[in-house]
C-alpha cells in the first residue's frame, strides 16, 4: 500500500511539472493558459492535476515570475506613483502608468467575482474564443499605428487595456492575448504592448490565483506535487516573459495568430472526428 501510494505521489508530482511548463510557456504568451491546460489534461487524462483548484493554484509560479521580471519597473512605478502624489504632480509618467493599472484592474476584478463561474470551460468554447482572438489580433497588427512608446502610456490606455482583460474570464481567449491586442489598437508598438499588458495583468493574476487557490493548499496530499508544480511554472514562465520581450522587439505577432487558428481548428476537428468531447 506505501509503495502504490509513493508510486502515485511520483506520478501526479511528474503531472504536475509537466503541467507547469505548460501553464508557464502559455500564460504570457498571447495563445491561452487555460486553453491549453483543459485541452492537455483532457487528452492525457491527468484528472488529479486537471482539477480546477490545483491549475489555479499553480500559476502562483507565474505571479512570482511576473513580478520578479518586472520589479525594477514596479519598484519605479511605485516610488514615482507616491512622490507624485505627495507633490502632486499628476503629469508624471509614473503616477499616470500607476493610475491606469489601478483603473484598469478594477473591470476584471468585478466581473471576474460576478460572472466568473457562469462561463462554461468548454472545447467548443475554446476553439471558437481562440479562432475569433486570432482574427482580431491579425486585425490589430494591421491597423495598429504602432508608433507609442513606454512613455507615452496614458490613464486611458489603462482603463482599455482592463477592459480588454476582462474578455481573458472567456476561456480560449488570453488574458496576455486580449490585452497585448488592445494594446496594439490603442498604437503602442509591440514591446510597449506586451510590458504593459504584463503589468497590469500582474494584481488581476496575483488576487485570482490567491483567491482560488486556497482548496489546493489545503489539500495535504497535493502539497509536494503542487510545490514541484509551481517551481515548474515560475521558470518556465520567466523564460516565456524574457523570450516574448525580446521576440517582440524584431518580430511580428503573425506567428501567434496562425498558432491560434491551427490550435482552434484542431479543436473543432477533434470535436467533429468524437475523438475530444465538448
Amino acid at each position: 500500500m506505501q509503495g502504490t501510494a509513493s508510486a502515485s505521489v511520483i506520478q501526479t508530482t511528474f503531472e504536475a511539472i509537466v503541467l507547469g511548463l505548460v501553464q508557464g510557456i502559455t500564460e504570457f504568451l498571447p495563445i491561452s493558459s487555460t486553453a491549453h491546460l483543459l485541452v492537455f489534461t483532457k487528452v492525457l487524462g491527468w484528472e488529479a492535476v486537471g482539477e480546477k483548484y490545483f491549475v489555479d493554484a499553480i500559476q502562483f509560479g507565474s505571479v512570482v515570475a511576473v513580478v520578479w521580471y518586472f520589479w525594477n519597473d514596479i519598484y519605479q512605478i511605485l516610488t514615482g506613483a507616491w512622490d507624485a502624489f505627495c507633490h502632486r504632480d499628476w503629469q508624471r509618467e509614473e503616477w499616470k502608468i500607476f493610475l491606469g493599472i489601478v483603473v484598469g484592474t478594477i473591470p476584471a476584478l468585478c466581473f471576474g467575482f460576478l460572472f466568473r463561474d457562469a462561463i462554461p470551460e468548454s472545447a467548443l468554447v475554446i476553439a471558437v474564443m481562440s479562432i475569433i482572438m486570432a482574427l482580431l489580433l491579425g486585425l490589430a497588427e494591421k491597423v495598429g499605428s504602432r508608433q507609442r512608446k513606454f512613455d507615452k502610456l496614458q490613464v486611458r490606455d489603462g482603463i482599455l487595456v482592463g477592459l480588454g482583460q476582462t474578455l481573458a474570464l472567456v476561456p480560449g481567449v488570453s488574458r496576455s492575448g486580449s490585452t497585448l491586442t488592445t494594446a496594439l489598437f490603442l498604437g503602442l508598438e509591440r514591446q510597449t504592448a506586451a510590458r504593459f499588458s504584463f503589468l497590469l495583468g500582474i494584481p488581476t493574476l496575483a488576487i485570482a490565483t490567491l483567491y482560488q487557490s486556497t482548496k489546493a493548499f489545503g489539500q495535504v496530499s497535493a502539497l509536494v506535487p503542487l510545490v514541484f508544480g509551481i517551481i515548474s511554472t515560475f521558470i518556465f514562465s520567466y523564460l516565456s516573459i524574457a523570450w516574448l520581450l525580446k521576440f517582440l522587439q524584431r518580430q511580428t505577432t503573425w506567428v501567434f495568430v496562425w498558432y491560434r487558428l491551427a490550435f482552434g481548428l484542431a479543436i473543432l476537428a477533434a470535436i467533429a472526428l468524437g475523438w475530444m468531447q465538448d
